[in-house]
């Protein structure tokens, strides 16, 4: 298995854990906290998405597809187009509120399909370009992508955690 079959694997991964995490999910279980404080399932969904996308779109050179393809408009939050989580106040995480998870899946599986689209056209050697010098030591290809999988799981995790906790 080459690198980028593992890279492949691990996002499709994410995507199917994610699905997994919404599944059945009223709108309230999705944008109720577990605790006052607590990201919600929506936050926590719609994060890893906009953060995958944010970061694999500048890897890739290419637009995110939250503006590219109307996610921003249909999601249509009350916060900047740009936002992605990153920082949330509390606040801001509760103006993440969804309908039903379809909206969080299908965002997700646009996200997953670009990146994967992405993948396709790399090879492992790619991966040591070097995406990003203002760090010491500047940070390739590999390490970004793997950075995105690693924040990605983490909060798919906590996201199913949260949903298992709703349930009956």
């Amino acid at each position: 298995m080459t690198g980028i079959e593992l890279l492949t694997r691990a996002y499709e991964q994410i995507r199917d854990l994610g699905h997994r995490a919404v599944e059945g999910l009223t709108a309230d279980q999705l944008n109720g906290r577990i605790a006052s404080n607590a990201n919600t399932i929506s936050w926590l969904i719609w994060h890893l998405t906009r953060v995958q996308d944010d970061h694999v779109a500048d890897v890739a050179g290419t637009e995110q597809v939250w503006t590219a393809s109307g996610w921003a408009e249909r999601f249509d939050l009350p916060l900047d187009v740009h936002a992605t989580g990153y920082g949330h106040s509390i606040a801001e995480v509760g103006k993440v509120r969804v309908d039903s998870g379809e909206l969080l899946t299908g965002y997700l599986d646009a996200v997953t399909d670009a990146t994967l689209s992405f993948l396709e056209t790399l090879s492992d050697g790619d991966l040591d370009r070097v995406v990003d010098r203002s760090y010491d030591p500047p940070v390739t290809l590999g390490v970004r992508l793997l950075s995105v999988i690693g924040d990605d799981l983490q909060h798919v995790g906590q996201a199913a955690f949260a949903s298992g906790l709703t349930s009956d």
